[in-house]
Protein backbone atom coordinates (compact mmCIF):
# COMPACT_ATOMS: atom_id res chain seq x y z
CA UNK A 1 0.00 0.00 0.00
CA UNK A 2 1.04 3.17 -0.76
CA UNK A 3 1.37 6.45 1.36
CA UNK A 4 -2.11 8.05 2.26
CA UNK A 5 -3.30 11.64 3.13
CA UNK A 6 -5.58 12.26 5.48
CA UNK A 7 -8.99 13.06 4.17
CA UNK A 8 -9.56 16.87 6.31
CA UNK A 9 -8.90 20.00 5.70
CA UNK A 10 -8.94 23.01 8.35
CA UNK A 11 -7.53 26.35 8.53
CA UNK A 12 -5.50 26.96 11.29
CA UNK A 13 -3.01 29.86 11.85
CA UNK A 14 0.74 28.65 12.16
CA UNK A 15 0.82 29.87 15.82
CA UNK A 16 -1.91 27.62 16.99
CA UNK A 17 -1.15 25.07 19.90
CA UNK A 18 -3.21 22.07 20.10
CA UNK A 19 -4.87 21.25 22.71
CA UNK A 20 -4.76 17.27 24.22
CA UNK A 21 -8.82 17.52 22.75
CA UNK A 22 -7.65 18.39 19.79
CA UNK A 23 -4.92 16.51 19.21
CA UNK A 24 -7.22 13.26 20.42
CA UNK A 25 -9.45 13.95 17.63
CA UNK A 26 -7.20 14.14 14.86
CA UNK A 27 -5.39 10.94 16.37
CA UNK A 28 -9.05 9.37 16.22
CA UNK A 29 -9.47 11.21 12.43
CA UNK A 30 -6.07 9.36 11.19
CA UNK A 31 -7.07 6.14 12.94
CA UNK A 32 -10.57 6.26 11.54
CA UNK A 33 -9.34 7.31 7.78
CA UNK A 34 -6.43 4.10 8.14
CA UNK A 35 -8.73 2.07 9.43
CA UNK A 36 -11.39 2.41 6.96
CA UNK A 37 -8.64 2.37 3.39
CA UNK A 38 -7.88 -0.78 4.82
CA UNK A 39 -11.59 -2.04 5.32
CA UNK A 40 -12.34 -0.48 1.52
CA UNK A 41 -9.65 -2.15 0.53
CA UNK A 42 -11.03 -5.75 1.77
CA UNK A 43 -14.99 -4.78 1.85
CA UNK A 44 -15.42 -1.59 0.22
CA UNK A 45 -19.72 -0.82 1.10
CA UNK A 46 -21.43 2.28 0.42
CA UNK A 47 -22.91 2.29 3.56
CA UNK A 48 -19.50 2.39 5.57
CA UNK A 49 -18.68 5.11 3.31
CA UNK A 50 -21.25 7.08 4.14
CA UNK A 51 -21.44 7.17 7.51
CA UNK A 52 -17.58 7.40 7.69
CA UNK A 53 -18.14 10.45 6.03
CA UNK A 54 -20.81 11.61 8.32
CA UNK A 55 -18.72 11.05 10.88
CA UNK A 56 -15.92 13.45 9.61
CA UNK A 57 -18.55 16.12 8.84
CA UNK A 58 -20.30 16.00 12.39
CA UNK A 59 -16.69 16.50 14.13
CA UNK A 60 -16.05 19.39 11.17
CA UNK A 61 -18.79 20.78 12.43
CA UNK A 62 -18.97 20.60 16.07
CA UNK A 63 -15.40 21.53 15.62
CA UNK A 64 -16.29 24.88 14.09
CA UNK A 65 -19.33 25.41 16.67
CA UNK A 66 -16.54 25.21 19.62
CA UNK A 67 -14.74 28.03 17.86
CA UNK A 68 -17.56 30.00 17.13
CA UNK A 69 -18.72 29.48 20.85
CA UNK A 70 -15.20 30.49 21.52
CA UNK A 71 -14.98 33.67 19.25
CA UNK A 72 -18.31 34.73 20.65
CA UNK A 73 -17.20 34.04 24.46
CA UNK A 74 -14.08 36.25 23.25
CA UNK A 75 -16.45 39.09 21.80
CA UNK A 76 -18.61 38.79 25.20
CA UNK A 77 -15.08 39.20 27.38
CA UNK A 78 -14.23 42.14 25.03
CA UNK A 79 -17.84 43.46 25.41
CA UNK A 80 -17.25 43.45 29.27
CA UNK A 81 -13.77 44.81 29.75
CA UNK A 82 -14.96 48.15 27.44
CA UNK A 83 -18.04 48.43 29.48
CA UNK A 84 -16.45 47.88 32.72
CA UNK A 85 -13.77 50.82 31.88
CA UNK A 86 -16.47 53.10 30.24
CA UNK A 87 -18.22 52.63 33.71
CA UNK A 88 -15.34 53.31 35.70
CA UNK A 89 -14.96 56.49 33.40
CA UNK A 90 -18.85 57.45 33.94
CA UNK A 91 -18.09 56.99 38.29
CA UNK A 92 -14.74 58.83 38.29
CA UNK A 93 -16.95 61.96 36.33
CA UNK A 94 -19.66 61.44 38.62
CA UNK A 95 -17.57 61.17 41.53
CA UNK A 96 -15.94 64.71 40.28
CA UNK A 97 -19.54 66.41 39.41
CA UNK A 98 -20.50 65.82 43.40
CA UNK A 99 -17.27 67.14 44.29
CA UNK A 100 -18.03 70.11 42.16
CA UNK A 101 -21.65 70.68 43.59
CA UNK A 102 -20.28 70.19 47.05
CA UNK A 103 -17.87 73.13 46.38
CA UNK A 104 -20.78 75.17 45.44
CA UNK A 105 -23.28 74.60 48.17
CA UNK A 106 -19.90 75.06 50.28
CA UNK A 107 -19.46 78.81 48.64
CA UNK A 108 -23.31 79.05 48.43
CA UNK A 109 -23.89 78.29 51.96
CA UNK A 110 -21.02 80.84 52.52
CA UNK A 111 -22.05 83.34 50.52
CA UNK A 112 -25.93 83.51 51.83
CA UNK A 113 -24.56 83.70 55.48
CA UNK A 114 -22.14 86.93 54.06
CA UNK A 115 -25.84 88.66 52.93
CA UNK A 116 -27.76 87.87 56.14
CA UNK A 117 -24.76 89.85 57.84
CA UNK A 118 -24.11 92.78 55.62
CA UNK A 119 -28.27 92.96 55.38
CA UNK A 120 -27.93 93.72 59.19
CA UNK A 121 -25.01 95.97 58.67
CA UNK A 122 -26.98 97.93 56.44
CA UNK A 123 -30.35 97.74 58.54
CA UNK A 124 -28.13 99.13 61.44
CA UNK A 125 -26.58 101.71 59.25
CA UNK A 126 -30.33 102.54 58.12
CA UNK A 127 -31.39 103.29 61.56
CA UNK A 128 -28.26 105.47 62.24
CA UNK A 129 -28.94 107.53 59.52
CA UNK A 130 -32.67 108.04 60.12
CA UNK A 131 -32.32 109.02 64.04
CA UNK A 132 -29.20 111.23 62.83
CA UNK A 133 -31.88 113.31 60.29
CA UNK A 134 -35.09 113.25 62.83
CA UNK A 135 -35.71 116.61 63.72
CA UNK A 136 -35.64 115.99 67.43
CA UNK A 137 -32.14 115.75 67.19
CA UNK A 138 -30.37 118.55 65.61
CA UNK A 139 -26.65 119.58 66.62
CA UNK A 140 -26.42 123.37 66.52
Amino acid sequence: MGEQHVGFHSEVPDNHAFTATEIQELLSLFLLNHATSDSQASNPTTTDQRKLRRMLSNRESARRSRWRKKRHLEDLNNELNRLMTQNRHLKDRLARILNCRHVVLTQNDWLWLESVGLRSRLSDLCRILTAMSSPSNTFT
